[in-house]
Parts: C-alpha cells; structure tokens; sequence
C-alpha cells in the first residue's frame, strides 16, 4: 500500500497548467491586437465605407451628370445593362488577361530577384536598390517611358528586337498593345513582389536547408521540398495584393492606349462612363461590380492556398 501512485499526479497538471498559461497569453496577445489595430480598422470602414454605401445608391438610378434633375430610380437596370453588354465582358477578359500573365510572370521573376537579394554578399544594399528602383518611380512615369521605348518613330525596342520591322506598330493591334504593357506592369511592380517574397524567404529556417544537403537533395529538390512550402504563407499574400492591385489596372493603359484597340480594362470602362460620358448611375454600377469581382478573388486565392495566417505567425 506504501507504493500509490500519488506522486506522479502533479505532471500532468504541470503540463495542463502550461498549456492554460500559453493560451491566457495567446488570448492576451490577440486582445491586445485587437485593440492596437481597432482604430484603423474603424477609419478605414468610414473611409471606404460611404463611398461605396454612395455607389450602391447611385447604381440604382439613370443619373446623368448633364441632367442631374432628370435622374429616376431604374433599380438593377443598371446592372442588367452591364452584364448583358458585351463590352463589359471584352473588358473584364482583357482585365483577367491582365492580371494572370502579369501576376504569373512576376512571380518567377520576383522569386529570382528575391533568392539574389536574400543570398549576395557582396555590395548587398547597391543590389537591393537596383532591384527596387522601378517600384519607387510613379506609375504614370514609367508608362510614358514605356511608350516612348514601344513608339515605332523615336522608340527603341523595335531596334532591338531583329524579328520585327522598324516600323512595327505595337500599339496598332491588340495583342502587341497588350505584350506592351503587360511589360510596363511587370518591370514596374516586379520589385513588390520581390520584396513580399523576400520577407518569406528570411523566415525560412537554414537549419532545415542544411539538413535537405546533408540527406543529398539538389538545389532544385531543396527549392520545392524545403523552401517553397515554407513559404507558402508569404506566395499567398505576394499573389493576392499582385492580383487585386492587377486586376484594378489603370495608370499604363491610359497613357499608353488610352483604352484603344480594345485594351481597356474594368477600371478603365468605369472611368469612361462617369468622367467621360457623365453617366453616374450606370458608373457607380460598374464600379460595384468591380469592388464585387475584387473581393471574389480575394476570396478564391484565400481558398487556394488555404493558409492560416494566424498559425504561420506564431509558428514563425
């Protein structure tokens, strides 16, 4: 009867009461979160908050600018118009194309320019700025830039490329007026990429790096084994500001198309309704389809991925 097992009930409460201190201070962190971040969180839902409660009530009316005591309630005529016009879809494809190819290429070339950033030695910071200047020149620049460099009179990419002629028109058709600025997008915001994926590539643990070359992996078998899976969190956060901010391009189709030879996107047709053309109502629906689209790929790459956040930030 001397030998009870009482003395080793206390290390199971031991670890019970670990755990319960490790989730009081989890639970503490996040209401401290919580309430650092509620202050922005409320700007910014007053912020985009009334102008989109405005878009909504607009949309519903026949609202011209040009006879504003005219305007009458249509309701969802507005949207009807949008959805069955085939316009609307010739823009939202060129606005998908957009984004896919421009995302995609930056990806691979942001990951290439992330991998240089995270491993030179020498002359790092010089690295580093070259690689980020484009991102720091304003968008409206660099697209005057590029159409300069595309123009067939004075530009001089057509010098450089022997399988065209000299007098080659990028902007004449669409497939080449969208190549050309497809390329502006991606040398412009290539270096966000980068950057997003560099902060994932420093968290990335050399301990397990080291460990993949000891068992013999490659360098290849290390990238899609060791590195990239471990950075899954910091893709999904690179591809879905990329493609949000994409899928909402502006700037370069108007300075260097000006939305001719159908290269205007989503973006582009909105502002053409409502500055152009005066049409508030029938603009402030296009522009609710758009927030609408925005959020629907938010929520499919959200999906895809299938990270959570929250668990990736405490297990970094």
């Amino acid at each position: 009867m001397t030998s009870t097992a009482v003395p080793a009930a206390p290390a199971p409460a031991q670890k019970t009461s670990g755990r319960n201190t490790e989730s009081d201070r989890l639970k503490a962190e996040n209401r401290l979160g919580q309430k650092l971040v509620a202050p922005a969180i409320i700007l910014m839902l007053i912020v985009t908050a009334f102008p989109m409660i405005r878009a909504i009530w607009l949309s519903i009316y026949d609202y011209s600018l040009t006879a504003p005591d005219e305007r009458e309630i249509v309701g969802a005529s507005n949207y009807i118009t949008a959805l069955s016009d085939p316009l609307f879809w010739k823009a939202t494809g060129i606005t998908v194309l957009y984004m896919v190819v421009t995302v995609a290429i930056e990806l691979v070339i942001g990951f290439a320019f992330a991998l240089v950033m995270h491993r030179v030695i020498f002359g790092r910071g010089i690295v580093r700025t070259s690689i980020l200047i484009p991102y720091g020149i304003i968008t409206v620049v660099s697209g005057f830039t590029w159409q300069f460099a595309f123009s067939y009179q004075n530009g001089f990419v057509n010098g450089w490329l022997p399988f065209i002629g000299d007098d080659f028109n990028w902007f004449g058709e669409t497939t080449p007026a969208v190549i050309a600025i497809c390329i502006s997008e991606i040398w412009k915001t290539t270096p966000f990429m980068s950057l997003l994926l560099l902060a994932g590539l420093a968290q990335v643990s050399e301990d397990m790096i080291e460990a993949a070359k000891v068992d013999g992996a490659t360098w290849w078998q290390r990238m899609w084994k060791v590195v990239i899976p471990n950075m899954r969190a910091a893709i999904m956060v690179a591809i879905l500001f990329r493609a949000l901010d994409a899928y909402r391009i502006f700037d370069n189709i108007f300075v260097m198309t000006n939305g001719a030879e159908d290269t205007q996107s989503i973006s582009f047709l909105t502002y053409r309704q409502t500055i152009e053309q005066f049409q508030l109502g029938m603009g402030s629906a296009l522009s609710v389809l758009l927030f609408l689209s925005v959020l629907l790929i938010a929520f499919l790459i959200i999906k895809l991925f299938r990270v959570d956040l929250a668990q990736a930030r405490q297990e970094g």
